[in-house]
């Protein structure tokens, strides 16, 4: 996946300036993204703080991290099952 040019913080102060009421063309203007980015966002992020987003980004990892491991593990139990003949 493709890394954001912005920061979450930066994503959620803008979001939050669209909240305020800024005007959504010269919102993108200045930030330079597009309208869907802009409702991407609001989907992903809807009205986090930048301490809620951080704890999501932090369980975003965790849980990543978990699956890759529990993906290792059952890699590892067919391969066993394989070497002893027991993998119908």
């Amino acid at each position: 996946m493709r890394k954001s040019r912005f920061t979450t913080e930066q994503i959620i102060g803008i979001l939050q300036e669209h909240a305020a009421g800024a005007v959504v063309a010269d919102l993108l203007r200045r930030h330079n993204i597009s309208r869907p980015t802009l409702y991407a966002w609001k989907k992903q992020y809807g009205n986090l703080q930048v301490s809620d987003a951080k704890r999501l980004k932090l369980l975003e990892d965790e849980n990543r991290r978990l699956k890759r491991l529990v993906a290792d593990q059952a890699l590892n139990l067919q391969v066993l099952k394989d070497v002893l003949g027991n993998g119908r």
